[in-house]
């Protein structure tokens, strides 16, 4: 089972950026399909954006396209979320999620959760 542990959350003002990782425990990192979810106070957790195992692909929500940018470093186990030009209405908790696939290819549905970090943005 592989766990996995996010950092990098704070508090930032809006239009400022961030960059949170998902460090993996699992050595065959590479075989899994990664994503960012995230969960506003009193909302239900929603997609953010999502990476295939070679980082060749990518997928992201409409609300946050042009502003975020995932990618990944399997030689690290890890997988990065870089927010930009941030806003109030990013402040939420954000899970990183990974599934284990048998290609290479973006999923909709991840098997493990990580424990969340906080991003706040202020106005």
């Amino acid at each position: 089972q592989v766990q996995l542990v996010e950092s990098g959350g704070g508090l930032v003002q809006a239009g400022g950026s961030l960059r949170l990782s998902c460090a993996a425990s699992e050595r065959t990192f590479s075989n899994y399909a990664m994503a960012w979810f995230r969960q506003a106070l009193g909302k239900e957790r929603e997609f953010v954006t999502a990476i295939n195992w070679s980082g060749g692909s990518t997928r992201y929500a409409d609300s946050v396209k042009g502003r975020f940018t995932i990618s990944r470093d399997n030689a690290k186990n890890t997988v990065y979320l870089q927010m930009n030009s941030l806003k109030p209405e990013d402040t939420a908790v954000y899970y990183c999620a990974a599934k284990r696939v048998s290609g290479d290819y973006i999923v909709a549905v991840y098997d493990y959760w990580g424990q969340g970090t906080q991003v706040t943005v202020s106005s």
